[in-house]
């Protein structure tokens, strides 16, 4: 018989393991030789922990590959005892552990309860059993218990006086207060359950697929019996085996609240009932025993699956990390490692949400957060439930899938189009479109809005108006919610200012979807009807065609066009709009509608010219600049022109460059200051566009290239080719050794290779900077490349993707790209390139419409630009 620090008895063939650890690890007692030992309250201490809470503690981390059979050797033994008593390498960490003044204090407070097992994970986590208690009567633990009446804690630290736990030095006085002993969680009762299996539950399970059993949770582990007579449970688990918990929505089994149990063995287990508040108990006590404190306000959430998944994000691809997080509705809440509290993530607000493999990439704007596959049974649960929650099937407006202002994406994605391609098309809202095209397109928006692109071209303005009423006509409770009583009887009241006071209350009132949508929905009618002599829709008619849809009435109540037109009416004053921002968004919906009447291609531009959307500094309409790009127009010259339409001052280190921008390959490009604009123009897809910004990288690139003598570089870079298997990208990012000369790109599988894999020529290549987070590149400075053949009779096309360990590694190797292609990376006089590049024969008209010269005498640029730049909608005001 063994008597160990650790108040554990072990009945062992090898006595002599035991001794050998010392007496300050493990005491060694007969039970007839050492009978003075076996005081009265040490056996009541045995009887109180006994081996299998002892074991609780000592053996919570036991790997299956070392744990002890009858058949152990006596060398597996020996090993076995050491790293369970001397190293501790089996034991379960107590919250505190690493904290010395917190665990001493927690000592303290717990050894005046009658709480042993807390004690002994307090001590053998690095509490010290002789640490001051800052009570100066009472100085010891043994003292504060001995106090108390606690007899067994006293033996249990008389015991452990002498151990040896390293521990910091830290002598502070005592705070009862900021400790409280986690709680152990109790629960049991009849349940249904099936047998568990391996593989997700797709079809329903009806309550003959269920046995009734008896559960009982206690000391973080879940047994279930036969019956609640039964001492042998049929079968069971640890709270550290489960990940994760899912409730099920009522009636998706026979019984009609069940919930699922994931474990760590891939084993899912589903259990049942009828009765709800069952069921609720149940899955909150399961809950808390096995989410840590760390994560423990996820608990508060009302959750349809909680557990812990693996994560990475962009800053640090190369490992993975341990997360917990929660699904609540359209929420994920996040207790990310290292994190702060808890996050959350509006899943139908995200930019993107793709699954690559065993990967879910969830995109908001500024983060991205890569979800992987630890298990596949659990997350393939976890992929569909987070898949479904950030779709658009909901049926009431803050169910549907929302940009950044609360707006939903189908709202916002028509009235885009509409503005950009409809507000001149006479009868719009009024005309009907093609039923088959409008049911199909709002199917597409309802199964996945944010897949839908509305094109110019691809869709037709009537089908696209239709849909945008329908979806407000159909859409669950209405815009205006459960006050539309409310807003329709407004309309008696008579005096003006009134009625527009309570317009105003009943709108701050509205949820906040409800509030954001009718704002922006009034704005957009009220352009319409600002548009009314060219497409025939004044303020009575949207009236008309809006109130029975925005009401959902019949159109037998005319309260509803009232209350359409009185909002539209006096719109500025019941949304409290700011009349300069108004005035300047109808200027440029003017001048949008003007250049498309008067620079349509058909009758406009000369052959050869093309119209074009640039953008300044970011991609929003307010920054929308629409350019004939003449075919001898440079990157330069287009750049010049739109910082001159908006009369940007130009500072000596400010290297403006116009960027060719691939939004779905995340990837930009800036265009050397001497390349034409016209073919990059014409090979831009729909992802793409223009983009001038400054370049912040160029005056380091050109001080780096300032330094070097030959123009080439080499070095180690993690390479992935972009390979395609059953419509599939697939291959991942490899170390390989490149060398980049002034005819060529090599690539060698390291260092020491003679002859390379693989060779491009640099005059084929074009290179981005960036590389798509789907891909999961391993740091956050990559190239995209793509070589294209020059050979006519075999066109091919390749694209792969570079990796560099740092910003200032990227920056050199692109810059050595656009120096040996372009030569020269910057004019070396760019002010006199700014003002040579303003020139154009002052009757280069287009209609009435005045252009911007881009070629010809100093003189003629000068008067034009000059023209141009003092207001550039004073050109078009006589048309």
């Amino acid at each position: 018989m063994t008597v160990c620090v650790c108040v554990c008895v072990c009945v062992c063939s090898v006595p002599g393991q035991h001794r050998s650890l010392g007496p300050s690890i493990s005491k060694v007692r007969s039970l007839k030789m050492d009978k003075k030992v076996w005081t009265e309250d040490l056996i009541q201490l045995f009887l109180v922990l006994g081996n299998e809470r002892a074991n609780q503690f000592w053996a919570a981390n036991v790997p299956p590959s070392e744990a002890l059979n009858p058949a152990s050797s006596s060398e597996e033994r020996r090993r076995y005892i050491i790293a369970k008593y001397r190293e501790g390498k089996y034991r379960r960490y107590h919250p505190l552990f690493g904290n010395q003044g917190e665990l001493d204090n927690a000592l303290c407070i717990n050894v005046q309860s009658n709480d042993v097992c807390e004690t002994l994970a307090l001590i053998f986590c690095g509490a010290d059993v002789n640490c001051e208690t800052g009570v100066p009567d009472l100085p010891s633990p043994s003292a504060l218990a001995t106090y108390h009446g606690q007899n067994l804690q006293v033996e249990f630290l008389n015991q452990n006086r002498n151990t040896e736990i390293p521990r910091s030095e830290t002598k502070v006085a005592m705070h009862p207060e900021h400790y409280v002993p986690p709680p152990s969680i109790t629960h049991n009762g009849f349940l249904f359950k099936t047998a568990s299996m391996a593989r997700p539950i797709t079809e329903r399970k009806n309550k003959e697929e269920f046995s009734r059993r008896w559960c009982v949770l206690n000391d973080g582990h879940f047994n279930y019996y036969e019956s609640d007579k039964n001492a042998t449970p049929n079968g069971g688990l640890k709270m550290r085996e489960i990940v994760c918990l899912a409730v099920n929505p009522p009636e998706t089994h026979g019984y009609d609240h069940s919930f699922e149990i994931y474990s760590d063995a891939e084993r899912l287990y589903l259990f049942g009932t009828d009765n709800p508040e069952t069921m609720r108990e149940w899955v909150k006590s399961i809950a808390k025993s096995f989410i840590p404190p760390c994560a423990e306000e996820l608990l508060q959430q009302d959750f349809e699956r909680i557990g812990r998944l693996r994560y990475k994000d962009p800053l640090n691809l190369e490992s993975s990390r341990v997360g917990w997080f929660c699904l609540a509705a359209s929420t994920l809440h996040v207790c990310l490692e290292d994190g702060h509290g808890q996050d959350s993530i509006h899943l139908q607000k995200l930019l993107e949400l793709s699954r690559d493999n065993d990967v879910l990439v969830l995109v908001e704007r500024g983060r991205t957060l890569y979800i992987e596959a630890e298990r596949k049974l659990d997350f393939h649960g976890w992929a569909a439930s987070i898949q479904r929650a950030a779709g658009s099937s909901g049926d009431t407006l803050s169910q549907q899938q929302l940009t950044e202002g609360d707006i939903p994406v189908i709202v916002e994605r028509c009235i885009h189009y509409i503005t950009r391609y409809g507000l001149t098309s006479e009868g719009i809202y009024r005309k009907s479109g093609v039923n088959s095209k409008i049911a199909a397109l709002l199917e597409a928006f309802r199964r996945d809005a944010r897949s839908v692109w509305l094109k110019d071209g691809e869709q037709q303005v009537d089908d696209v108006s239709n849909v945008l009423k329908r979806f407000f006509r159909d859409i669950e409770e209405g815009l205006f919610s459960q006050e539309a009583d409310s807003w329709l009887s407004t309309t008696a009241v008579v005096d003006e200012s009134r009625r527009i006071s309570q317009y105003q209350h009943l709108f701050n009132n509205l949820p906040r979807v409800n509030k954001a949508t009718l704002r922006t929905l009034v704005n957009h009618l009220y352009c319409v009807q600002k548009f009314s002599e060219m497409n025939q829709m004044n303020l009575h008619n949207l009236a008309i065609v809006f109130g029975p849809t925005l009401f959902q009435t019949d159109g037998k109540d005319y309260n509803a066009g009232r209350v359409v037109e009185d909002l539209i009416q006096h719109y500025v004053t019941i949304f409290h709009v700011n009349q300069h921002q108004l005035k300047r968004q109808l200027d440029e919906i003017t001048y949008i509608i003007k250049l498309r009447d008067n620079l349509n291609p058909k009758t406009g531009p000369a052959s050869g010219d093309f119209i074009c959307t640039v953008y300044l500094e970011e991609k929003k309409e307010t920054a929308e600049q629409h350019v004939k790009i003449p075919a001898t127009m440079t990157a330069a010259e287009l750049t010049f022109e739109i910082l001159d339409r908006r009369k940007m001052n130009v500072k000596e280190k400010d290297y403006w460059c116009c960027f060719e921008i691939n939004e779905k390959e995340e990837t930009e490009r800036p265009l050397h200051y001497q390349e034409r604009v016209l073919p990059i123009v014409h090979s831009l897809g729909m992802d793409s566009h223009l983009l001038v910004k400054k370049h912040y990288n160029m005056e380091a690139m050109l001080v780096y290239l300032a330094s070097k003598v030959d123009m080439s570089k080499h070095g180690m870079l993690k390479f992935r080719e972009e390979r395609s298997l059953l419509g599939l990208t697939t291959g991942s990012f490899n170390d390989r050794y490149f060398m980049l000369n002034h005819t060529s790109l090599r690539l060698y599988k390291d260092v020491r290779s003679n002859r390379p894999e693989k060779e491009w020529p640099v005059k084929c290549l074009k290179v981005y900077q960036g590389i798509k987070k789907k891909l999961r590149p391993p740091t956050c400075w990559g190239l995209t490349i793509i070589y294209e053949s020059e050979k006519p009779e075999k066109q091919e096309k390749q694209q792969c993707y570079l990796c560099c360990d740092t910003q200032t590694e990227m920056r050199e190797w692109f810059a050595t790209f656009l120096s040996i292609q372009s030569g020269q990376l910057w004019p070396a006089e760019w002010g006199k390139s700014r003002a040579t590049s303003r020139s154009a024969p002052l009757d280069a008209r287009l209609g009435n419409v005045s252009l911007i010269p881009l070629r010809g005498s100093e003189n003629e640029m000068r008067n034009s630009v000059a023209a141009f730049t003092a207001d550039p909608l004073a050109l078009l005001r006589n048309l």
